[in-house]
């Protein structure tokens, strides 16, 4: 390889001028450095593509199911990958809490009710002059006090996933019950589920995750070069899975390990297509250039004296042709420049070539 390069290098130099960069090289001299070209992929207009990005649950559709009350598990109704409705039962606690508050609801109940009658009945005798008003008063506070303490009550049952036709209910009949009900609370998909049959569980410990999917998240990581050009509201593209939306947050911030800056972007469309936690590629659309991009591979590009170029292939070899990389990914980079879109641009046995135009130079 190194001989042929030389030989290559030694006939260049006889056949061109220092002046230029075209490279003057025979079919047959191109098999033998192993050169291959492809033709320029088709255009883009305003569009960066193959960013790494995320993709996660927003926080405002990610629900956490936790036991209201500590208890056993006596039944799950729904497992991971279901399906689930707003108010749909999921779970079912024996609970002796539940009951237990069930009784202090009955207790603060009739208190109110008596505390309700003294009132009344005070409030009668004072206007008619048989009580002082400090003891009117005293009844008043009383009764208030009462109203509360029972409207607290109320709100631990509540809290505690009984319904309020539930807790009319149980003032009526006064039967106590230690079955807790646990129900969904919103339309989505159970991620996860660490509740059994059984078991026994403490209050506020989290049973169910469930999320709502109609709407996906996914942070974008990109060079600060690329953002120059990208606006809140920019269309963004999943193309492998067949997903669209919008940008909605640039950051304001690089990170400290690889200096790239986070993009957010709602998902609205194919969320069906994504899951949690995939790592996926995207594509954002950017303001208007006056030039055309090109989605090219990094094999294509040569690096001499500062310069960014590719090397277009021509009837007598191949010509350097400066470029400029807007987005260099792992694999392929997107370039602009003064390229027209029908050319072939050298993919591999570019070395050969960038060694070759370095020695017309004189370098």
């Amino acid at each position: 390889m190194k001989i042929a390069i030389l030989a290559l290098t030694v006939l260049l130099t006889t056949q061109s001028s220092y002046a230029t960069e075209n490279i003057i090289i025979s079919a047959k001299q191109v098999q033998t450095l192993g050169i291959a070209t492809i033709t320029l992929p088709k255009k883009q207009n305003g569009e960066i593509s193959g960013l790494p990005a995320q993709v996660v649950i927003p926080a405002n559709r990610l629900f956490i199911v936790s036991a209201p009350l500590s208890g056993m598990i006596e039944q799950t109704l729904v497992g991971v990958g279901d399906y689930v409705k707003k108010g749909q039962v999921i779970a079912h606690l024996q609970s002796r809490e539940l009951a237990e508050a069930q009784r202090g609801l009955l207790e603060t109940s009739i208190r109110s009710q008596l505390a309700r009658e003294n009132l009344s009945r005070d409030e009668a005798l004072y206007k008619e002059g048989i009580i002082s008003e400090n003891r009117f008063r005293t009844t008043r506070s009383l009764s208030l006090e009462s109203q509360a303490v029972f409207a607290e009550r109320r709100q631990m049952l509540r809290l505690s996933g009984m319904s309020e036709s539930a807790i009319l209910q149980l003032q009526s009949d006064q039967h106590l019950s230690s079955l807790l009900t646990l129900t969904s609370p919103t339309d989505g998909v159970v991620l996860e589920k660490n509740a059994n049959a059984g078991a026994r569980i403490d209050a506020a410990v989290p049973m169910f995750k469930i999320a709502k999917l109609d709407q996906l998240t996914v942070e974008i990581q990109a060079s600060i070069s690329v953002t120059r050009d990208m606006k809140i509201g920019a269309a963004i593209t999943i193309p492998a899975c067949a997903a669209s939306g919008k940008l909605t947050a640039i950051g304001r911030s690089l990170t400290g390990s690889n200096q790239t800056i986070l993009l957010r972007g709602t998902i609205l469309h194919g969320t069906e297509n994504l899951r949690s936690g995939q790592f996926v590629e995207a594509s954002i659309s950017t303001a208007v250039h006056s030039s055309a991009q090109w989605e090219i591979p990094n094999s294509a590009i040569s690096r001499i004296e500062g310069r960014s170029v590719v090397f277009v292939q021509t009837s007598q070899g191949f010509r350097a042709l400066a470029i400029h990389i807007i987005n260099e990914g792992a694999q392929n980079s997107v370039v602009n420049g003064a390229l027209k879109g029908d050319e072939k641009i050298a993919i591999s046995g570019v070395s050969a070539l960038k060694s070759s135009m370095m020695s017309i130079g004189g370098v």
